[in-house]
């Protein structure tokens, strides 16, 4: 066992930095990290091939991909969490009063249905805005990580040789989620996304997961313990990074460094690991899954995780 490596996929950032140095080690195995730029493309990678033993993961890719039978299981460790008003773009000459005038429109959305950052948005424009949300039509500017991934009816895909950010532009769309877009035309439908983003944990607990890590279930089926010496690695590097970050030693903080302190002035830590501090987030994120046709069946919160982890919290 000592001499297990684990292709593990993970992006570096502060929170798992020391584990990409080696300054944090696990007990059982050891990581042997495969650098993958972007970081979505692993996701793909791992769905589709299952090719890495240890992979990051867009939580709900992750939670598709269990319904569709995927050989691999997450632990609690949510990597990367964000705020996702600010995700929706916009064009200001199509008339948009309220997030409520998308109804009977066209809207953007980069990459898949699934994607993790457009079903956190939607979710958005339906409990905060009352928006209908099968009253739009969705518009993909690509496909699913999970191939056999079925959409709802009213998502479409972009029609061949069009470019969203243009359509965007132009007013064909009347917003997009997570494009990034230069015309004067264009503008956050949400004003100040962070601190609506913040004031949605101030009042409701409101604090997105983005990405979690999985592990192959035939390892975790072989070794009993590597799921829980997954969990404690990753929690040791973040507990570093946290103290780092609470002293003022980053050295170059990144827009993601000072999310988190701003995160952690309001509830201690910025990133919870485990099911029990963030079932509340994970139900949520389950309802939208359901109601907006990314799974088709309820799950329970617990299901999703290894069973050894499922105590466990760091």
């Amino acid at each position: 066992m000592a001499d297990l490596k684990l292709k593990t996929a993970t992006r570096t950032q502060g929170n798992n930095k020391a584990l990409k140095d080696g300054a944090v080690t696990p007990k059982t195995f050891d990581f042997a990290f495969d650098e993958v730029d972007p970081i979505i493309a692993a996701f793909r990678r791992m769905v589709r091939g299952n090719e890495f033993d240890i992979c990051e993961m867009a939580i709900t890719t992750y939670i598709c991909a269990k319904e569709h039978g995927k050989p691999m299981t997450a632990v609690p460790i949510f990597l990367v969490r964000a705020f996702h008003h600010g995700a929706i773009l916009a064009n200001t000459k199509v008339g948009l009063r309220s997030p409520k005038d998308l109804e009977g429109k066209k809207v953007g959305v980069n990459r898949g249905y699934t994607v993790t950052t457009g079903v956190w948005a939607r979710g958005i424009l339906q409990d905060e805005h009352g928006v209908d949300l099968s009253k739009i039509t969705w518009v993909l500017s690509g496909d699913e990580h999970v191939a056999e991934y079925k959409a709802p009816s009213n998502v479409v895909p972009i029609e061949k040789g069009k470019d969203m950010g243009e359509m965007l532009a132009s007013g064909e769309l009347a917003a997009a989620i997570g494009i990034e877009s230069k015309s004067p035309d264009v503008a956050p439908l949400i004003p100040n996304g962070q601190e609506a983003g913040l004031k949605a944990l101030r009042e409701r607990g409101h604090y997105p997961i983005n990405h979690c890590i999985v592990i192959k279930d035939e390892l975790i089926a072989k070794y009993p313990d590597l799921a829980a010496d997954v969990f404690n690695a990753f929690v040791e590097s973040k507990r570093q990074y946290l103290a780092r970050l609470k002293a003022g030693q980053i050295e170059k903080p990144t827009e993601i460094d000072r999310l988190h302190h701003r995160v952690m002035e309001l509830t201690g830590d910025p990133l919870p690991y485990g099911i029990a501090p963030n079932r509340k987030v994970i139900e949520e994120l389950m309802g939208h899954a359901i109601k907006q046709g990314i799974i088709t069946k309820k799950v329970g919160v617990d299901e999703l995780f290894a069973p050894s982890t499922r105590k466990l919290v760091g």
